[in-house]
Order: C-alpha cells, then structure tokens, then sequence
C-alpha cells in the first residue's frame, strides 16, 4: 500500500472541511455567544455548518475523474461522489430545517453532532474496505444516537436516545460478527480482492450465517422490517431537526454501503430467483424476504397512526421495502434506479419533516388535530406538505412518481410477472395503493380539518426556513419531470 498525508488530505478534504467546521462552531460559541439568546447562537451555528457544507461540496466537485486512495481503501467513483454530494445537500437542508425550529439550550454542541455525523456518512459510500466501512458507520451512528436523545427536557427523547443506542449496538456486534466471518472465510478485508475470493467459494451455512448478520445490522440502519423496532419510538422522540436528519442523509449512505457490500463485494453469493420459481442459495432471496416484510409491514401498520411523526416513520419503513427491492435489481440494471429513488425519497422526507419542524412551537406533538387548519394558518407551508407527501405517495408529476414506476418495470423486466421479483413489484403496488389511504389522512388534516377551537392564527416561519421548504418542493418537481437530469450520471 503507497500512499502519502498529501494525497489522503486532498481524497478527504470534504471530511476535512465539516470536521474544521464543528470544531469552529464549538471555539465560537464557546468565546463569543455565551451572553447572547439560544436563537442568534442557533442562527450563527447552522451559519458555519451550512459554509463547511458549502466547502465540502466545492471540494467534491473538483475531485476529478474515479481514483482509488490509500491502495484503494477509499474509491471515490461516480457513486460514492453522487452519494456524497446528496449527503451534503441533506445536510445542508437539515440546517435550514433546525433555523426554522425552535432553539434548544445547546445549538453549537447541536450543530457540531451533525457535522461530525456527516463525516461518517460521507466516509461510508466510498469504503472499499471492511474495517473502514465499520468505523465510518459507527462514527455516523453515535452522533446519531446523542442526537436523538438529545433534548434533555423530553422524556420521550431520552427514552427515543436509550432505544436507538441499545438497539443500535446489538446491531453493530452483528455487523461486526458477521465481517470477521467473511473475513473469515476470504482471507481479506478489501471488498475488491473479497469478489474474487468469494467467487471461487461456495455458499456454505458458515457464509450463510455471514451474510444473514451483515444484512441484520444494515437493515437496522436503513429501518428495514423486522429490524424496525427503534425507527418508529426515534422518529417521534428526537428533534424534529434529527428526525429529518435520521430519516434522510442516513438513508442515502447506507444504501450505497449496503449495494458495495452485496454487489461488488458478495457478488458469488448472490444465489437466483429465475421466472419459473426456482431459487439458489444465495443474499438474493434473504435481501427480497426482508424487502417483502418492510413493505408490507410499512403500509399497514402507518394506517392506524394518528401522529404524523410515527405515520412517516412507519412510511419510511415501508419505502425501505422498496428500496430493497432495487438494490436486489442493481446487479442487472446497474445501480441508478437505487440511488434516484433513494434521493428523491430523502428529498421529500426532509421536506416533510421540516414542515413539521416550522409549523410547532411550544408543543412538539405532530398529531393529525395540531396539522389540522394548516392551509387557513399557512398556505404555504401546507402545498409544501402537498408536494412532499405526494412524491412519497407517487403521485406525478413528483419525482416519487418515476422512483416508483422505475423500480417496479425493471422487476417485471428481469423476472417476468410470474417470477418471485415479478410478484414482490406486484406486492408492492399493492401496498403502495395501501399507503395512497393514509398520505391522504395527511392532506386532508392540513387542507380540509378545521383547527380546534376554530383558530386561524397564523403560523409565523422564519424567511430561512420557507426558502428551505420551497427549494426542496421545488427540486422533488423538478426531479419528477426531468428524471434523467440524475440518472445519465451513471
């Protein structure tokens, strides 16, 4: 392995820049703000987090053509490079989010998890390395789980903190159990030189018991049934800053490590699933179980949810299925299906949330009475909500329309109608039909209910918030009617 501090410093100069970032935040509140209001703190916080992310993203765009760093322990490729620049868009919409919420008594310490959990997430899609890959996620997971918890005057954060942490480390001594298998079995923690050690093994029950412990600890982090239990209790407990945070740029990194793993990396255990039902030993048909459950678990626990918080937690769930089911097509038609409906999903989740996140002040409790009268109250936070939850509904012309439509034809495409694939894509229409009931309990709260009481005062959002909320709605439009603008990258 060649390397040198130079080249690894200009490879990482995006990590670099979110890590100068938190500790300028931490120095300047620490020397300047202590005297000032918990609000121009925030303000001034999110101020330098948003100018590392605009660093960070300068740097990836003059990253130049594909390179492998460090004898190839990073790879910084179009997707981990299109991976990291939506990280860093997610991350800066969640600072616009946390400027349009209420203030807690510690922005900077608040800003500076963010960024640094940023780093872990950025780290994530270019891991070609095992021990790189765990680290990367762990260091996104922990400041995830302090974020989480971290309003201490709610119990129900705490409460939403200790699960995520909990759960959160069964799943890391998975994942971790499981690589130290594989490695195990390949002699080799370097995801290129696993493909051909793998190709040339059989899948015996020891790989068996691999690859069922990694797909255990990655679909806990992407919320994937049965591994769902923390995202309903976080969701709702966290800050609705995190929320948004957790339920949007963690989603993107972890899909993308989680198709490197299976694709490139365990590429010979794949098994088949062919159109006449016959189905080989392999991850494929355990990844299309998991995808079937989250789908259908999704959809029919969120229609008896009446805060919106857990109705969208339950909503992502049920989106994981999806996204499942084009990671089990990445191998056959490559992996820009995935990386379009998990960005275009993340998108409309941030934007969701930080309707949420503008709309309570005092009380954050987000059930369908609080959201009702929002289009009296604020009309333009509410057709943001309307263009939000219709691109999670798939309703055109929002991007979620064409996410969906590209999943499910190219199911039927490799596999036929009458294949196991062909009847997942099935199963998920169906449970997407299931899910247009409850996204229009959503609408109708904030279009159609009447306020209690009557009220109509009006919702008062900060000019930073609404440029935020306005520039989403606008790119999941955009990205709904010129879908190609993202998928001829790859």
């Amino acid at each position: 392995m060649s390397a040198d501090y130079a080249t690894l410093a200009r490879a990482l100069g995006a990590e670099t820049a979110l890590v100068v970032a938190a500790l300028v935040v931490l120095a300047v509140d620490l020397a300047w703000m202590r005297g000032v209001s918990t609000e121009k703190r925030r303000d001034v916080a999110a101020l330098f987090g948003a100018a590392g992310c605009v660093a960070a993203l300068a740097w990836c765009r003059q990253s130049g053509a594909p390179s492998e760093v460090w004898g190839g322990v990073l790879i910084l490729d179009t997707l981990a490079v299109v991976a990291r620049v939506g990280v860093l868009v997610l991350l800066l919409g969640t600072f616009g989010v946390l400027c349009g919420n209420v203030a807690n008594r510690n922005p900077a310490e608040q800003v500076a998890l963010l960024l640094l959990g940023g780093v872990g997430l950025l780290l994530m899609p270019a891991a070609q390395n095992l021990l790189l890959a765990f680290v990367a996620l762990e260091l996104a997971s922990l400041s995830l789980y302090l974020l989480v918890g971290f309003d201490k005057r709610s119990a129900e954060s705490a409460e939403a903190g200790l699960k995520y942490f909990l759960v959160g480390g069964v799943t890391a001594a998975c994942l971790l159990f499981g690589l130290s298998l594989i490695y195990g079995l390949t002699g080799t923690i370097s995801v290129g030189e696993m493909a051909g050690a793998v190709r040339a093994l059989e899948f015996s029950p020891l790989a068996a018991v691999a690859v069922a412990l990694v797909v255990v600890a990655l679909g806990f982090k992407v919320a994937a049934a049965p591994f769902h239990a923390w995202a309903p209790d976080a969701y709702q407990g966290a800050p609705t800053p995190v929320a948004a945070w957790v339920a949007s740029g963690s989603k993107v990194a972890a899909l993308v490590l989680f198709y490197r793993l299976l694709w490139p990396g365990l590429h010979g255990w794949a098994g088949a699933m062919d159109d006449v039902g016959r189905i080989e030993r392999g991850w494929l048909p355990i990844v299309l179980v998991v995808a079937l459950a989250s789908m259908a678990l999704g959809n029919l626990v969120a229609l008896a949810q009446r805060d919106v918080r857990r109705l969208l937690a339950y909503s992502a769930i049920g989106h994981a299925g999806v996204m499942l089911l084009a990671l089990v097509l990445a191998g056959t038609f490559g992996v820009g299906t995935l990386v379009y409906y998990v960005f275009t999903y993340a998108l409309a989740t941030l934007g969701a949330f930080g309707v949420l996140a503008a709309s309570e002040r005092d009380s954050r409790r987000t059930t369908f009475e609080n959201l009702a009268g929002l289009h009296a109250r604020s009309p333009l936070l509410a057709w943001c909500l309307a263009v939000f939850v219709l691109s999670l509904a798939g309703i055109p012309p929002t991007s979620g329309f064409f996410a969906k439509l590209f999943v499910f034809a190219e199911a039927f495409r490799v596999n036929g109608i009458s294949g196991p694939i062909g009847w997942a894509a099935l199963a998920g229409i169906g449970f997407g039909v299931v899910g247009l009931y409850y996204y229009l309990l959503v609408l109708r709260a904030a279009f159609v209910a009447t306020a209690s009481g009557g009220t109509t005062e009006r919702v008062h959002v900060r000019p930073l918030a609404v440029a935020v909320l306005v520039l989403t709605a606008a790119l999941v439009v955009v990205l709904g009617v010129f879908p190609n603008w993202l998928l001829r990258v790859f």
